[in-house]
């Protein structure tokens, strides 16, 4: 089950010639791949591109309509490779991931792809995921389209331009015979806005039609001599194929390029933060009319020599923003512009900082300075008293005050994760049989390396966590070492670099499998062992199963995972039975943030309709509670607080459940050492109730009220006898 539903967005895609669309960037994405005629689609989710994946499902019936062929790929390897139907067919195909550690895990069929080159257009659509919304190592897809000399496409972040580099990017692809890559920024993908539409195209060529007629092309496989060949056709016919046709079709775009003798060369994704900075400066106006020169590259690789000379021609300075580290344009420009013996003096990183994400602020800041530097006197006096560009020693001195008085509350698992309770077994483990090294993976699971669980040492890429102990396998002790992936990257990766290398090599450590039911990290999306059943997809392929088949003998199952004594005691049997060989422990319980998702709906509309419905909450008796908090420190549920003490001769503040409870019970089976604590109590909240109900309460309150009568009553004659 996916986080978000587009079964209603996507009739948006059957708009025809001259209607209106309005909507978000990844369903003009969607919109703008079935007017270009695509054969196949392919992708691997993850942000910001996993909504398009999302929409691609929800929208199959009308791909299957037009004879689009989708998938998910098991992988961005499996992704990209699924390209190679452009290489001998004239077929359009696009593939979709998340950069760039997908870009880096598809490297090796990337590199091959734009070697042979493609007949029919190739596009692979990567979701920029750099800045302070990443969840991943800060770098930039710019170094993959230059080692493998693919063509990046940045558009300005609009709907018409982002459909129109759709559109084009399959043109320029064609034309060169080269593999294009779309960079889409988080923002990027979930812009709003509208265009005007053309009607979706069936392909004149068709993959049946491939099968049918088989063609192959020993030149364009990989292999010598053809691949040197390869590397000239590159630099003598697909380069300048590809700067013809950006050029001829105008892609890279000039704004006001005559206006003043200097100006701003930037990348497309950058467009919407640079008109703001010099709106704000009152250089420009909200309609996109500046008062200085700027050069839009919607394409950043290839740079097309001729238009940097006509723009650069009389001009003093130059300011390039360029995202990201390191400045690959920058460095690009300084060459063009030596070349043809231009003096235009060339700005970027002096001016903007070379890491980090170029927020508003930032680019304000930079653009501000440049313009201070070449022409003064168009900043007026409003423009500097503008708050958000004064001296930035208030903002530090503010964020300081603040930081002073806030505490900082690190990311961690969502209330009632069936994650947290692996990670508290594990910290109870650590006391019973001491610390050992955990190697992580990425996904949600990654949570437990921070407060209050503290655990693991490192995380080396997805499905990689197994793989990242490798080293760790002597006989020369008994301890092991424990390794922890994810069904998502157990599927990706983990299934043969992780269990199979362990298999191979005879590790005697321990793998814990997180199994949420389905890829929990990246939105909910199916896998092969998703419980669900999917009537496009196969799943209810059991992870155990998995493992004994590439040899695995020692595998346990753990179907609960709120169960703490059973977690416990599987990690306990894995950590020290006699047994050597791989040992393989998977952790099973659904994703409560999408079992809330789904739940909370049908919930309301029984209520709605009269029935009778039984929720579950916990909370904690203020007269019991120790104040130990243990339930706090081996849980860390954000629905767990604490409350100023009721009792004046008791200092230590008391455990508070908030709303938020969904009833896991966590929080009261770990408060002592995984042994129900009495402080904590299960409360039935009834809505609609039955006459059997409403009379059980009267009983209870009935009782109650007899013996809270009967504790007053010898409390008044002890006070009496005093």
């Amino acid at each position: 089950m996916a986080e978000r539903s587009f079964l209603a967005e996507v009739e948006k895609l059957k708009l025809g010639a001259g209607e209106e669309f309005h909507g978000e960037g990844i369903l003009a994405v969607t919109k703008a791949l079935l007017q270009s005629g695509v054969s196949y689609v392919a992708g691997y989710q993850g942000a910001p591109i996993s909504h398009l994946m999302d929409v691609l499902t929800d929208a199959n019936d009308i791909l299957s309509d037009l004879g689009v062929h989708f998938e998910h790929s098991a992988s961005e390897a499996t992704a990209t490779a699924t390209l190679a139907a452009s290489v001998n067919y004239p077929l359009r195909g696009a593939v979709t991931f998340k950069s760039t550690v997908g870009t880096n895990v598809a490297s090796d069929a990337l590199a091959n792809l734009a070697s042979g080159g493609v007949i029919g257009g190739a596009m692979l659509i990567v979701g920029e995921d750099y800045g302070e919304g990443s969840s991943i190592m800060q770098e930039r897809s710019h170094a993959f389209a230059m080692k493998s000399q693919v063509w990046l496409l940045d558009p300005r972040p609009n709907l018409p331009s982002i459909v129109n580099a759709v559109e084009k990017g399959f043109e320029l692809s064609e034309a060169s015979n080269t593999p294009v890559m779309l960079e889409l920024r988080i923002r990027a993908c979930h812009v709003h806005g509208h265009f005007s539409t053309k009607d979706n195209v069936r392909p004149a060529f068709t993959l049946k039609d491939a099968i049918e007629h088989p063609k192959r092309d020993v030149n364009r496989i990989v292999l010598p001599p053809s691949s040197y060949m390869h590397e000239q056709e590159k630099i003598k016919d697909r380069w300048p194929a590809a700067v013809k046709f950006i050029q001829e079709h105008q892609i890279n775009e000039f704004f006001s390029s005559s206006a003043k003798d200097f100006g701003i060369v930037l990348q497309g994704g950058m467009y919407n933060g640079v008109l703001r900075a010099l709106e704000v400066l009152g250089l420009a106006d909200a309609f996109g009319e500046s008062k200085i020169p700027l050069y839009v590259l919607n394409v950043t690789y290839p740079l097309v020599d001729d238009e940097f000379k006509t723009f650069c021609t009389g001009k003093r300075g130059l300011l390039i923003v360029e995202e990201g580290q390191p400045d690959f344009i920058e460095q690009n420009i300084h060459a063009i512009l030596r070349k043809a013996d231009l003096q235009t003096r060339v700005h970027g990183k002096e001016f903007l900082p070379m890491a980090g994400e170029y927020t508003g602020g930032v680019i304000l800041q930079g653009v501000k300075s440049f313009v201070e530097r070449y022409a003064p006197e168009l900043l007026s006096a409003s423009s500097n008293s503008v708050p958000a560009v004064q001296s930035t020693a208030l903002m530090i001195k503010a964020v300081a005050d603040a930081t002073a008085q806030v505490l900082p509350r690190p990311p961690s698992f969502c209330t009632g994760c069936p994650e947290r309770p692996i990670f508290t077994a594990i910290k109870l483990l650590e006391k019973e049989l001491g610390p050992r090294h955990i190697s992580c993976d990425i996904g949600c699971h990654l949570f437990s390396i921070l407060p209050p669980f503290n655990i693991g040492a490192t995380t080396m890429g997805y499905g990689l966590g197994w793989a990242g102990a490798s080293a760790f396998n002597t006989p020369e002790t008994e301890h092991r070492t424990m390794a922890i992936m994810g069904d998502g990257g157990f599927w990706h990766n983990g299934l043969t670099s992780g269990v199979g290398n362990a298999v191979f090599n005879q590790t005697d450590n321990v793998l814990l499998v997180v199994d949420n039911g389905y890829s929990a990290a990246t939105g909910g999306q199916d896998v092969l062992s998703s419980k669900a059943i999917n009537p496009i997809r196969s799943t209810n392929n059991t992870i155990e199963k998995a493992v004994k088949g590439v040899g695995v003998d020692w595998v346990k199952t753990v179907t609960h995972t709120y169960n703490l004594d059973q977690m416990r005691g599987a990690l306990r049997d894995a950590l020290t039975t006699q047994t050597k060989g791989p040992k393989v422990v998977v952790a099973q319980s659904e994703c409560m943030l999408n079992r809330q998702r789904r739940v909370k709906p049908q919930i309301k509309q029984r209520i709605k309709q009269g029935e009778r419905v039984v929720r579950e909450k916990f909370g904690v008796d203020p007269d019991t509670c120790t104040g130990d908090h243990s339930c706090i420190r081996l849980s860390g549920c954000p629905s767990l607080s604490i409350k100023t003490n009721p009792d004046s001769l008791r200092t230590d503040p008391v455990v508070a459940v908030a709303d938020s409870c969904v009833g896991c019970g966590l929080c009261g089976e770990v408060a002592h050492a995984a042994v129900l604590c009495p402080s904590f109590y299960r409360a039935e909240i009834i809505n609609n109730p039955s006459g059997w109900d409403r009379f059980k309460v009267k009983i209870r309150n009935w009782v109650i009220g007899r013996l809270q009568n009967r504790i007053e009553r010898r409390l008044e004659g002890i006070s009496a006898a005093v």
